[in-house]
């Protein structure tokens, strides 16, 4: 994963970066032949509106991009080869993804989704606008091992690609701010807003839950919400929950940031479609939903970083939770699952 930008790709991105981030933008009117494109009733503002418009033609070059494995090296992997679909674009079943030649990475892989409404991205917070998400793999030796510039040559030298770069940004070679933003039109557009739960809280049809299905929801609003908030079901911070005492194999954002308060500080992510994209934490220590839960309720261990809201009066340690508590929340986030995100062809490679 990148840590930081060279300086060369600091000042060439720099345009790019302050006309990328409009949180106080319109959201523009919906184009039923690109997804995403409206803010659901049931969501906060996003953070990243595209300073151009999406189009169809943008979207669709978007997506080639995503799914073109001439993104690596040696045209092995692509973005799509560890963002899956199916899976709601994280790596279903692998606790680290490979890369070319095999090589394994560190993380384990998230899922994409609402990104428009993410403020920084990665594990640790690594890359702070979603349209420079792409350089994180390209350049990590583990993953695709790639450069910018030798992308944009590939990119050059295919004429099917100068056409459609051309036919959304104008004539002239490709360049890296319409690479990457072409990339965003698709990413962006990855919004996971339909499962049963949202249209429970829209008041829509289709939104019953059960008994058990509604203790669940209150119980993760008592007990959860203080990191998984709003119905995005994160609150886009990074906080130690308890999952080693040294973190001494990923000291996690102070890798970022330097500050040794944030040793062991990790993204919290959604709870969207989280019956998807085990296994789970940035290690991929976790199989399954029912693992998660029991640390929570016996697993924490301590540490000088460990979040406040894990210390419980007494000095008792993470969320105590009974059997059947587990299990309700368990039927809860069972309802968060977006089969409309996970099926629908327009995101898919082959339409």
């Amino acid at each position: 994963m990148i840590r930081k930008a060279t300086g060369w790709l600091a000042v060439a991105l720099a345009a790019l970066l302050s006309a990328a981030c409009h949180p106080d933008r319109d959201v523009r009117p919906a184009d039923e032949e690109v997804p995403g494109t409206v803010v659901p009733g049931n969501f906060p503002a996003p953070v990243y509106t595209p300073p151009i418009a999406t189009t169809p033609a943008s979207f669709a070059l978007g997506r080639q991009l995503f799914y073109d494995a001439r993104l690596s090296r040696d045209g092995s992997v692509s973005c799509g080869s560890c963002h899956q679909q199916f899976a709601a674009f994280a790596h279903a079943g692998h606790t680290l993804s490979h890369g070319i030649d095999g090589r394994l990475g560190t993380r384990n892989a998230p899922a994409l989704q609402n990104l428009r409404w993410g403020r920084s991205f990665m594990w640790d917070g690594g890359v702070s606008n979603l349209e420079i998400i792409p350089l994180a793999p390209i350049n990590n030796p583990l993953e695709m091992d790639e450069t910018l510039e030798n992308v944009l040559r590939k990119l050059n030298a295919d004429a099917g690609y100068r056409q459609r770069f051309a036919a959304v940004y104008g004539e002239g070679p490709i360049n890296a701010q319409q690479f990457l933003r072409a990339l965003a039109q698709f990413t962006a557009a990855l919004t996971s807003a339909n499962s049963r739960y949202d249209h429970y809280a829209r008041g829509e049809a289709g939104g019953t839950l059960t008994t058990d299905e509604l203790r669940g929801l209150a119980l993760v609003r008592q007990r959860c919400s203080g990191c998984h908030a709003t119905d995005l079901f994160t609150d886009e911070t990074y906080r130690n929950n308890g999952l080693n005492r040294t973190f001494a194999a990923d000291s996690g954002r102070v890798h970022i940031t330097g500050r040794p308060a944030e040793r062991g500080l990790f993204k919290v992510p959604s709870l969207r479609n989280v019956a998807l994209t085990a296994p789970y934490m940035h290690d991929g220590r976790f199989q399954t939903l029912a693992e998660v839960l029991a640390h929570y309720d016996h697993g924490v261990q301590d540490s000088p970083t460990l979040d406040a809201q894990l210390r419980q009066p007494g000095g008792r340690l993470g969320i105590p939770l009974t059997a059947q508590e587990q299990a309700d929340i368990q039927a809860f986030l069972l309802t968060l699952t977006d089969h409309d995100f996970i099926n629908d062809k327009r995101l898919a490679e082959r339409q």
